[in-house]
């Protein structure tokens, strides 16, 4: 241990982070301690969490504004593939972690650290995702995951380890544990953790519950350029400010309020409760201008290509070469995913309201139950033969085997 003599920290100013700080100190020889928060729109005041980092031990401290560019670098590329894990998660503590974890690297070189450390237990996927981004991006340096070797195995430890350090901290337990960004909120433990227990109204810190939301349907639209949504309701928007606004819309409606039983990566399932206001939105929206504009093939394709790069954002394999090589193809497909979109927001539910592209492929001059002079209907009969031929000749060589068809 006497070769680590600075630490960067990923730094929250919760109970747990703050206890690492003289952990680190006493268990590496007294080591030179650097904090870094990320800011990505979590919403705490990071005055406090700068000087508390500081009371508790950490020569300095970095505030790193990441909102924007993880929006821009993590969240769209995202988005525009369509993933989601397991057919209900909207990713937003994975990819939150890639580009923590990226800050993290950046100041220890900066900074000239020899080792990294972060707050993750060894039971979840966060320790997973920090550590795979810095190997990725500094294979030589050291990583200290403190949950992996102290004796502090729950809160009133680390309560007692404070108070005896003199570290101050907030006493207040929290009912849940509880992530949060500009993206989503999420909400794990205590009654959540048995999954017959319904999800409580009075858990929800962000959206309203579909049953308070207003009696009255609001809509919204979202103008998309290439898969990047860029306006809401004709307003051009940066992508915090857009962002910012759809969550502001949809939890007024009770939109994005996710339960779900996971699988995390570590090989157990764990319950969470999400919410997502403006994501789920987008996520919406985006399918919907996409149905418009990608032909069968490529749409059907890149349905599988979105649970794959969901998966490998979900283990933290943001940095790897299948998710970049993904995101290339993604990028492909996005090419003419422009246009608006229209949606109806009523308590809790979205529904389509509508949508137009300049790259539009429905043509309603072939699809028309009217006369037309653009279809002849005849020519059905030859693809038809042929794409049901492998099916006859099935059927011809069952008969002449003596086999049913059946």
């Amino acid at each position: 241990m006497a070769d680590v003599k600075k630490v960067v920290l990923a730094y929250s100013g919760g109970l747990d982070t703050s206890v690492i700080i003289p952990w680190l100190k006493e268990n590496y020889n007294g080591c030179e301690v650097i904090a870094v928060c990320a800011d990505i729109g979590q919403g705490d005041e990071l005055d406090v969490v700068h000087d508390k980092a500081l009371a508790s031990g950490a020569s300095k401290v970095f505030i790193a504004d990441l909102t924007k560019p993880f929006l821009e670098e993590y969240v769209w590329p995202t988005l525009k593939a369509g993933a989601v894990y397991e057919g209900k998660y909207l990713l937003g503590t994975s990819f939150a972690r890639p580009i923590i974890a990226k800050a993290l690297v950046e100041i220890a070189k900066q900074e000239g650290a020899d080792a990294i450390a972060h707050g993750a237990t060894g039971k979840g996927n966060d320790q997973v995702r920090f550590e795979l981004t810095v190997k990725a991006l500094a294979p030589n340096i050291r990583i200290i995951a403190p949950w992996r070797e102290w004796e502090i195995r729950s809160r009133e430890d680390a309560l007692e380890y404070a108070a005896k350090h003199k570290i101050p901290v907030a006493t207040s337990n929290k009912t849940y544990s509880m992530d949060r960004n500009i993206w989503h909120l999420s909400h794990e433990g205590s009654d959540l953790e048995d999954p017959w227990n319904a999800p409580k109204n009075d858990m929800l810190l962000i959206s309203k519950a579909p049953e308070d939301a207003p009696d009255r349907a609001e809509y919204v639209m979202v103008d998309f350029e290439k898969g990047i949504p860029v306006a809401v309701n004709g307003n051009k928007m940066g992508a915090v400010e857009l962002l910012t606004k759809l969550n502001d819309i949809g939890a007024a409606n009770g939109i994005g309020i996710t339960d779900i039983v996971e699988n995390r990566l570590v090989g157990m399932k764990s319950r969470g409760v999400y919410e997502n206001p403006g994501g789920a939105i987008l996520y919406y929206a985006h399918r919907e201008l996409e149905y418009l504009c990608l032909d069968r093939q490529t749409l059907h394709y890149k349905e599988g290509i979105a649970i794959r790069y969901g998966e490998l954002v979900y283990d933290g394999m943001w940095f790897s070469q299948l998710r970049e090589a993904l995101a290339a193809f993604v990028d492909s497909t996005q090419e003419s995913v422009t246009g608006t979109v229209q949606l109806k927001l009523y308590k809790g539910n979205i529904m389509s309201a509508g949508a137009k592209s300049p790259y539009s492929l429905y043509s309603k001059e072939f699809v028309t139950f009217e006369r037309d002079e653009v279809y002849n209907q005849a020519d059905a009969t030859g693809f038809i033969n042929l794409f049901g031929l492998p099916l006859k000749v099935r059927a011809l060589m069952k008969e002449e085997a003596g086999l049913k068809n059946e």
